[in-house]
């Protein structure tokens, strides 16, 4: 039987061998995979957050504090797709966890992901990202997905959106 992709991932800490992310990816795993034993499958945000915490991102209460407050975003009856909107979510989720949460970085960098094996994503610089921002959510407003199978929009998504998804608010 072939691995979750999950476990792919979170596998990945165990053969860099750092003992605290050894711990706490066999943690992640193990709680994971008692979860599957209900049919619960994990979304790509909680691996995400799993990394995090292994990593020392965040700490375990914060990633479940941010889980919590994802819930409760998606329980509201609100939401308008704008930019502003996008930032106050991301303050929502991340207040008292991220001194940054929901701010705009001023400043450019890179990060070292591991996943890429040593590369980077190259993120849109901290001075053109209002103006990024403004033109992918026009065009993104602007299409259609209507005829496209769940599979061509999640493609789509993640294809036609990356400038979007590289200029976040702040990564840190």
């Amino acid at each position: 039987m072939a691995e979750n992709n999950w476990e792919l991932e979170l596998n990945e800490y165990i053969r860099q061998g750092e003992p605290d992310k050894v711990d706490k990816s066999n943690a992640w795993k193990t709680a994971i995979g008692l979860q599957d034993v209900d049919g619960l499958k994990p979304s790509a945000y909680l691996i995400e957050t799993a990394k995090d915490h292994i990593e020392g991102k965040i700490s375990i209460t914060e990633a479940d504090i941010v889980s919590v407050r994802i819930a409760k975003l998606l329980g509201e009856k609100t939401f308008q797709f704008s930019p502003v909107e996008w930032q106050n979510i991301h303050r929502k989720l991340f207040e008292d966890v991220f001194d940054h949460a929901g701010k705009i970085r001023d400043y450019n960098f890179t990060k070292i992901e591991w996943i890429l094996k040593g590369n980077t994503v190259m993120y849109a610089s901290y001075d053109s990202i209002h103006a990024t921002l403004d033109y992918d959510f026009s065009q993104e407003k602007e299409f259609s997905y209507s005829g496209l199978s769940i599979e061509e929009s999640v493609r789509r998504i993640a294809r036609d959106n990356l400038p979007f998804v590289q200029s976040k608010c702040w990564i840190g």
